[in-house]
């Protein structure tokens, strides 16, 4: 026979500690379906000798959701902004150099309440054409650390090209 007493305030107590311990886990990002067809924000060429081209040597394009586009124009990023960064390995050929294969897909999602440790940004990056391999292991840590220095501008490195 079982205390019924006290397997209630067991499982009571059981739903509290996994409340609380999902609480201090940051949400998921959702790979960003159909980024491509976002606004595109600007792209770039990171070359070897570049202080971050380990490990992003390679093209990168930048497209923005309509959120983004608003806190890109306004300078305040509102919840539900999201910007991806679409990075791809360069190949030279005919005196061209061209996009080659996807090294990643970069992802800021912007939620204040759930990201609150990282400047109200979730972090997560995509390994190449992948929609579920994360290469985010820290919960976005080492990501704010270097997006830190962009605080001014609610940690976006990127701006808009004119």
């Amino acid at each position: 026979m079982f205390n019924k007493p006290l397997v209630i305030l067991s499982l009571i107590s059981a739903g509290i500690a996994l409340t609380a311990l999902a609480a201090g886990n940051q949400q998921q990002i959702a790979y960003p379906e159909n980024y491509r067809d976002w606004r595109h924000v600007k792209s770039m060429v990171i070359l070897p000798g570049h202080s971050l081209a380990d490990p992003f040597e390679g093209i990168h394009h930048i497209y923005a959701n309509d959120k983004a586009l608003r806190g890109y124009a306004s300078g305040a990023f509102p919840d539900g902004a999201v910007i991806v960064f679409d990075l791809l390995k360069t190949q030279e050929g005919g005196n061209a150099l061209q996009e080659g294969d996807r090294k990643l897909i970069g992802v800021m999602a912007r939620d204040g309440a759930a990201f609150v440790k990282t400047g109200g940004w979730g972090f997560e990056a995509f390994a190449g054409d992948s929609k579920t391999e994360r290469l985010v292991k820290d919960s976005g840590q080492s990501c704010y650390a270097c997006h830190t220095a962009q605080e001014k501008s609610q940690y976006v490195y990127s701006k808009p090209r004119p």
